[in-house]
């Protein structure tokens, strides 16, 4: 275990320096710094571009030195001690001049910009060659300012540092001029540049700082490119492995080709995820798809595999594979014989000559220095230096044209690609409703399901994209079949439930492609009475009766025509019958009723007279009222 260990150790340091072994050298990019007073350090510097925040490539800025009391090294924030460099209206914008040592270089830049400074000058601590000041290692606390920091600084040496002190000391105003005017060379009216990138999204902070670039600037490159204003190559890094330990697992692991060519684990766990072998066969892709598309005069498509394979085969989801990536492939409409006959067998023991030609390119050559630092971007030559973002490397790439030869995108800021108009950007489309999900955007065109008439189709845009919800079947009857025929239309569109497409009735078939007409009489469905005579007809079916016979389709029997009929008659006759006799009963008892009732009122009042009824009162009697 001790022993895995260690090799683990070695070898991962053998991978991040072994570099150093080619015979090259690192080169700092530097930019012109002129005192222009006082008159005894006035005269022209150099100083190291760091390499975050924003170099104003191709202009000057011309500013006045000031080196704080307080907090000379810029560690802590300048508000503790109650110090701002913001500059007064009219008056020349600050540049702060700080210490080196104690903290990160980039930590001391964002200090110093949060109390309003317009640059920062580090005054190196001992006398040695200048460097270039980087960022911290995958810090995902320091990333959350690094991001943020928008002034340009420089790095000076300790000499100059120290006269420029002693000239603030002596309460002399020190004015300097930064110069980037010539920090990218211009020699002609196209600009050649290259950056060296990685297939890893499982790398921290800096991959995801890369891949965002990467998004946010292909809109640009493209434009660029296909203006013929640029000639953009991709690189990727590599690394051999150590001769003494090409047979060992870990080895065989991070490497192709009998250990020609490896990269570190991306989860830096040998026992477990993707391993360094698998980045370097998707870089050595990614590679050979720059090639097979500049060969059909369409480079700038790989900007558009690069982002695609990011956002559909991220290691997270465990997509990053060959079958992923021929997806991607297939959808840009790029040649994927020709990309594998390109990557050649990654298990040969032999050179690949596409990756081979990447370590040699590695090494510096004339002005440019070894790449050791990912992301690398070179312009003309020149190492990039500053925050890795689509304005500032615009801005770079922009000051290597010949002035008067700038294309219009580095004078505006209104960047459209229209890539949909090109096998509609690789992404889903449906023709018969012209429906797409491709947008051109700034960034580029992305692939993203559309929104029609307030419905919201669903999917991820490249393959699928699929319309959901109510009102569905109003949009290309959503997607399912559908038939007019006959002055008839037939559709399998269901609104509503789970299920979305359904032949109707009378059809048979998938209800997405297909509905075929079922055959009733054929199939015996219906219309099976002995007398019955089947037709069948479009999605439906016509059954007619022999002889004097009529069809009753709800039972599938044939019954007679005049039997119907008299039988209908003789029904009539015995309703109207009943009816009289139903009304002569209730005249005859209507009747009865009230001449019994006649009768006995007058037997009463006759009885009344003669015997009265206990109930009434005594009726007056006339006739002894006569006797009396």
């Amino acid at each position: 275990m001790e022993l895995k260990r260690l090799l683990h150790v070695v070898l991962s340091f053998w991978l991040l320096l072994c570099i150093g072994c080619s015979d090259g050298r690192f080169v700092v990019e530097k930019n012109s710094l002129t005192v222009t007073s006082p008159e005894k350090i006035k005269g022209t510097y150099d100083s190291a571009i760091g390499n975050f925040g924003i170099p104003q490539y191709g202009g000057s800025m011309a500013g006045t030195v000031v080196y704080p009391k307080d907090n000379q090294k810029a560690c802590k924030a300048f508000d503790e001690f109650s110090i701002s460099f913001q500059s007064k209206p009219g008056s020349l914008p600050t540049f702060v001049l700080v210490d080196r040592g104690d903290c990160f270089f980039a930590l001391k830049v964002w200090n110093v910009q949060k109390a309003g400074a317009s640059a920062v000058l580090v005054a190196d601590d001992i006398e040695e060659a200048l460097i270039t000041m980087d960022t911290p290692e995958e810090d995902s606390s320091s990333s959350k300012y690094i991001e943020n920091i928008t002034i340009p600084s420089a790095l000076i040496q300790k000499s100059f540092g120290e006269a420029l002190k002693k000239a603030i000391s002596g309460a002399d105003m020190v004015n300097v001029n930064l110069d980037w005017r010539e920090s990218v060379p211009h020699p002609d009216d196209r600009v050649e540049y290259e950056l060296w990138t990685n297939s890893n999204d499982e790398c921290g902070v800096k991959c995801d700082m890369l891949m965002e670039f990467v998004k946010d600037f292909k809109g640009a490159a493209q434009i660029l490119e296909k203006g013929g204003y640029t000639q953009f190559t991709p690189h990727y890094m590599t690394w051999y492995c150590p001769q003494a330990f090409t047979i060992s697992k870990q080895c065989k692991s991070q490497c192709i080709n009998h250990g020609r060519y490896c990269a570190p684990d991306p989860e830096q766990d040998f026992s477990s995820g993707y391993e360094g072998k698998d980045v370097v066969i998707e870089n050595l892709r990614q590679l050979c798809v720059f090639k097979v598309a500049n060969e059909s005069n369409k480079s700038w498509l790989w900007w558009d595999y690069v982002t695609d394979f990011q956002i559909r085969c991220p290691m997270k989801e465990k997509k990053y594979n060959k079958e992923c990536a021929d997806a991607v492939i297939k959808s840009l409409g790029l040649d994927s014989k020709k990309i594998e006959k390109c990557m050649v067998d990654p298990n040969a023991d032999a050179d690949n000559p596409v990756l081979k030609e990447e370590q040699n390119a590695q090494v510096g050559k004339g002005s440019r220095g070894d790449v050791t630092i990912l992301p690398t971007l070179v312009v003309n030559n020149r190492q990039y230096r500053g925050k890795l973002a689509k304005g500032a490397v615009l801005k770079a790439i922009c000051s290597g044209f010949e002035e008067t030869t700038e294309p219009a995108v580095c004078l505006s800021d209104d960047v459209e690609t229209n890539e949909c108009l090109d096998n509609n950007g690789g992404c889903w489309q449906d023709k018969a409703a012209n429906l797409t999900a491709c947008k051109d955007t700034f960034r580029g065109r992305v692939c993203e399901c559309p929104l029609v008439d307030g419905l919201q189709f669903k999917g991820d845009g490249y393959s699928h994209c699929e319309a959901s919800g109510p009102g569905r079947c109003n949009i290309n009857n959503g997607g399912c079949w559908h038939k007019s025929q006959d002055g008839h239309t037939y559709s399998a569109c269901v609104d509503t439930g789970d299920v979305k497409c359904q032949c109707p009735p009378g059809f048979r078939g998938d209800g997405i492609n297909s509905c075929d007409d079922i055959d009733e009489c054929k199939e015996k469905k219906a219309c099976q009475c002995p007398e019955c005579s089947c037709k069948d007809t479009w999605g439906s079916y016509e059954c007619t009766c022999s002889g004097d016979l009529l069809y009753i389709r709800d039972h599938d029997t044939c019954i007679s025509k005049s039997g119907t009929e008299v039988k209908s008659a003789w029904a009539a006759v015995w309703v109207i019958l009943i009816g009289l006799a139903m009304a002569s009963g209730g005249a005859y008892l209507v009747y009865k009723y009230r001449l019994r009732s006649y009768m006995d009122s007058e037997i009463r009042a006759i009885m009344a007279q003669y015997m009265p009824l206990d109930s009434q009162s005594e009726v007056p009697n006339h006739v002894s009222e006569d006797r009396a």
